[in-house]
């Protein structure tokens, strides 16, 4: 055993010993022992515990990988490990699904930093970020502003007319070895960037228009895939780049600590050793965070609750196939799960009865959405048999006297690859950077006006971002669904099932 996993074990041991004493105390002894092949005894079994652990497994590894898991990382790849290890104790089928994706991964702290004529650090996150799809560099120049629309007395034009870095043309006159600052507007990040590279600029600055309110700020702006300058560039806020462009000999530092460029990543598939292989029945989450932290709610809640109930459904005899998924690069755009239904034959996919997803099912401020799979709320109808799943978890909160609602089938998230080939699909999530309204909190208890989850897409999704209550229901919700689908899909698709299912 190495040195590293040591660590993440000793991690895992720490992490369980501060559980609440709820969440930490464990199912009945005979869970180990017994066939979960019934609602009550699966249902007794999947312990909240159990999905903690798993959680706590997660965050040791981002804790010994510089606080990040995203595709295409080492802690991704440990992630990926962890996953194996349990579902091949646990005597499933496991297949470890290779390819390759565009990474764009930040592995270390950005700097931008003034070194003239005064010296003065920004701060990242409120002065700037890193622009999506940079490519890495380390650079120091005078700092050259391109065609600028400030609106002020030096710079007369309006901001909305800003077409900044757009034409080769901007940058007649570009001193080479300069930073160029470049304004937003009028085309896109990849041609200001590109333009400036091609002009001899080591790295570029964006900054945002300020022609409108909601042009001011910082954005989660992107170069695009197909970004070919070179060089490194960061977007700032409109304030900055209005005193940067008044400032006479400015000279800046500016440091891009990023892996950009084609990376192997791994889906992991476990499939039931028994069951009907032309009816299988799938339920997957993903596993990859973004760059910015652990992702231990978005999306370790999802992967430790089909972990947890892929484990205490390990003995129980399927009438149909089943098949957990864990999808990689799901934060670069769905990858994993695209890939994996493009690479599938029309035979293979006719044999998936069905897909259910979990994507954020522990949210802090939580709402208890189930997906519209009839388009009754937002119109967006999902292939045949989407309304029987959306029924089914309607029904199942409603049996435990619990409130939920409907969110749309959005294409944020890894059931649109399903969808798009007809697969009937559905699945519960518990709300990302939305707000929670009036009603919502009346309903749900939590905080109106704040975000569903405070924490999305930041280095403070841990271990401790997460609502025990909400994340126990519906790892409840994701056994019921998933057992009574291995026993019957007939609301489904009509294949008619065994027992006491219906």
């Amino acid at each position: 055993m190495g040195n590293r996993m040591r660590a993440v074990l000793f991690a895992v041991a720490l992490l369980a010993t501060s559980l609440p004493l709820a969440a930490a105390t464990a199912g009945p002894q005979s869970c180990d022992d017994r066939t979960n092949n019934t609602m009550e005894k699966l249902l007794e079994c999947v312990d909240v515990g159990g999905v903690r652990e798993h959680q706590a497994a997660l965050q040791a590894i981002a804790d010994a990988n510089g606080g990040i898991r995203p595709s295409g990382t080492n802690g991704y790849d440990e992630s990926v490990d962890y996953v194996v290890g349990r579902m091949e104790a646990a005597g499933y089928d496991v297949t470890v699904q290779p390819f390759q994706f565009n990474a764009f991964i930040q592995i270390g702290p950005s700097t931008l930093e003034q070194t003239a004529p005064g010296s003065v650090s920004y701060v990242e996150g409120t002065d700037y970020d890193l622009m999506s799809q940079t490519d890495a560099g380390d650079a120091t120049g005078l700092v050259t502003g391109v065609d600028l629309a400030l609106g002020t007395a030096a710079w007369p034009n309006d901001p909305s007319t800003s077409t900044s870095g757009c034409d080769v043309a901007d940058f007649v006159g570009f001193p080479t070895g300069n930073i160029a600052l470049i304004q937003r507007g009028a085309c896109s990040f990849q041609l200001k960037g590109e333009n400036a590279a091609a002009a001899g600029a080591v790295g570029a600055i964006i900054f945002n228009q300020g022609n409108t309110p909601d042009r001011m700020g910082l954005i989660n702006g992107t170069l695009g895939s197909g970004y070919s300058g070179g060089i490194p560039v960061d977007f700032a806020t409109h304030p900055r780049g209005q005193e940067w462009a008044a400032t006479a000999g400015l000279s800046m530092h500016m440091i891009a600590d990023v892996i950009r460029g084609e990376r192997t990543t791994f889906n992991v598939l476990a499939e039931s050793t028994s069951g009907d292989p032309s009816n299988v029945v799938m339920a997957g989450a993903h596993l990859d965070s973004v760059n910015q932290g652990p992702g231990i709610q978005d999306n370790g809640s999802g992967s430790a609750a089909i972990l947890e109930v892929a484990e205490q459904m390990a003995k129980v005899k399927p009438r149909n196939q089943v098949r957990f998924a864990w999808w990689a690069a799901e934060e670069s755009g769905l990858v994993g799960s695209n890939y994996y239904v493009a690479n599938l034959t029309q035979a293979q996919q006719d044999d998936i009865a069905l897909y259910l997803n979990f994507d954020m099912v522990g949210s802090p401020n939580f709402v208890r959405f189930v997906y519209d799979g009839d388009g009754s709320d937002f119109g967006l109808v999902g292939p045949p048999g989407s309304d029987a799943i959306e029924a089914f978890y309607e029904d199942f909160y409603a049996g435990e006297g619990l409130a939920s609602e409907a969110t749309a089938f959005s294409g944020r998230s890894d059931y649109q690859a399903f969808i798009n080939v007809g697969i009937p699909a559905g699945g519960l999530f518990t709300g990302a950077e939305g707000i929670k309204t009036p009603e919502q909190a009346a309903t749900y208890g939590g905080t109106a006006g704040d975000q569903y989850d405070p924490c999305y897409h930041l280095a403070c999704d841990t271990f401790d971002n997460v609502s025990l209550e909400v994340l126990d229901q519906n790892s409840d919700a994701i056994a019921a669904s998933v057992l009574q689908y291995a026993m019957n899909t007939e609301s489904v698709n009509g294949v008619p099932g065994k027992g006491n299912f219906k």
